[in-house]
């Protein structure tokens, strides 16, 4: 029997985390709070496998064996039993976070591995609201999911030796490439790319160059596949507001102080390609 992983998030990031899990082998519950979430999640997850199936890289068979061992519910209790490791892919929110490690760590035993998807927040923080730190990690994936390769695999304080290794042959299993890094505000990558994204944002704001210049620059100029603005679009203008403004708070630096743009974008729900405009104009049929 395969195993199995728990995903609380059938966001964006929690529905990519879970269709690679099954594409893995593994077998997948998928959690939110409303049945409506889960839904979409998991339709989500079923029309990017069916293009794959169109596009010749999945067989049929392929995937009916992936779409069965596919399920969702808005019971976590439910959920967690038989996991090997429970995933959270929520909002960027310290409190939110918080409240769900408590209720994880009171369901499941203690040999089942807690991981955060967090992009910024401290681990050490986070493991901290539990009884047992050693198995909370981070595994800070990348949208999209299924296409980016690295996992930035975060140990907090006390996590584990048992822990991080488990994390790390998942995350091989699952086809990426995972690097074990320290427990600091924004880890590797957004450690730059928040500051990338807020001066991006800052630009534009103040009037000095426009997200089409922005883009083709950085494309041009070096040789990014995507430029800044497009990359802020694909992974959410919410997402990435709310992991400046986390590491704003967590560092106390003026530099990761966040553009007033995201918040502006942000209220008039531009989105980015979630809700066919951002940075730019989306075709959502």
């Amino acid at each position: 029997m395969s195993e199995k992983i728990v995903v609380i998030g059938a966001g964006t990031m929690g529905a990519g985390i879970a269709q690679i899990a099954i594409e893995a082998g593994y077998v997948v519950n998928i959690v939110d709070t409303e049945m409506d979430f889960v839904n979409r999640g998991m339709g989500n997850i079923n029309k990017f496998l069916k293009k794959k199936v169109e596009k010749g890289k999945l067989t049929q068979a392929q995937y009916d064996d992936n779409i069965s061992r596919l399920s969702g519910t808005n019971n976590t209790a439910e959920a967690v039993v038989d996991a090997v490791m429970v995933v959270e892919a929520v909002f960027e929110k310290f409190e939110l976070k918080k409240e769900i490690f408590q209720k994880l760590d009171s369901l499941c035993p203690p040999n089942v591995i807690l991981a955060s998807n967090t992009s910024t927040l401290s681990i050490t923080s986070i493991a901290a609201v539990t009884n047992n730190p050693a198995r909370v990690i981070g595994t800070h994936y990348f949208s999209p999911v299924p296409a980016m390769r690295l996992v930035e695999v975060i140990r907090g304080k006390e996590t584990s030796d048992a822990t991080a290794n488990k994390t790390v042959d998942i995350c091989k299993n699952f086809g990426k490439v995972p690097i074990v890094v320290k427990d600091i505000p924004g880890f590797i990558v957004n450690r730059f790319l928040c500051l990338i994204y807020n001066e991006a944002a800052n630009m534009i704001s103040n009037g000095d160059a426009g997200a089409k210049e922005i883009d083709e620059a950085m494309k041009l100029g070096c040789n990014w596949p995507m430029g800044i603005t497009e990359i802020i679009d694909l992974a959410g203008v919410d997402v990435c507001g709310n992991a400046i403004a986390a590491m704003y708070q967590m560092t106390g630096e003026e530099r990761y102080k966040p553009s007033p743009l995201f918040e502006k974008m942000i209220a008039g729900k531009k989105l980015g390609r979630k809700t066919g405009e951002g940075f730019y104009k989306y075709d959502t049929n």
